[in-house]
């Protein structure tokens, strides 16, 4: 029998998600669309870096997505191995220094899956870091943002990374 406490420290395990891709897929062209005009009048981002990074490193990856907004993991592969996906969009005047979002390292994944996206939200490269190599960046002496917030730069990520989709790499095999 759980008691409240018990009931309340179980872990969950992430639901996975069944969805129409291209329907997700279809929706998100519009949404794209919605925040390029709203950073075009307001100068600021609208905020759906995330969720594009989901969808396309889904899509082009084979992964099945879990419900949004779990702690642990956004995804897994078809061999179970659990991904947690972050996503950067690059503009043309970006500093090559630029972080992405936290990794916690107190939760249950085996890789980052870094998405880079254009101006447009158009994916260019999809880069994966191995668990253990993730947590050697974030621990060892440097910057506070690494060290206290789990933040990486994108330089540091694409050194222990690798790079696992690139549009380039498709164009050239397509004929």
């Amino acid at each position: 029998m759980k008691t409240a406490k018990t009931a309340k420290t179980a872990k969950k395990t992430p639901e996975k998600i069944g969805l129409d891709l291209d329907k997700v897929g279809d929706l998100l062209d519009q949404a794209k669309g919605i925040a390029r005009e709203y950073r075009t009048i307001t100068g600021r981002p609208l905020g759906i870096t995330g969720e594009v990074a989901g969808y396309e490193a889904a899509r082009l990856l084979h992964l099945s997505l879990c419900r949004a907004r779990q702690a642990d993991y956004d995804a897994t592969g078809p061999d179970g191995k659990k991904y947690q996906i972050k996503g950067r969009v690059i503009y043309a005047r970006s500093k090559p220094g630029k972080n992405f979002g936290s990794i916690r390292l107190d939760h249950e994944w085996d890789a980052v899956l870094l998405v880079l996206l254009e101006a447009d939200f158009s994916p260019t490269e999809i880069y994966e870091a191995e668990r253990s190599e993730v947590e050697k960046a974030l621990v060892e002496p440097g910057a506070p943002a690494r060290n206290v917030r789990g933040a990486l730069n994108i330089a540091k990520f694409k050194s222990i990374a690798r790079l696992v989709w690139s549009r380039d790499a498709k164009k050239a095999g397509e004929k």
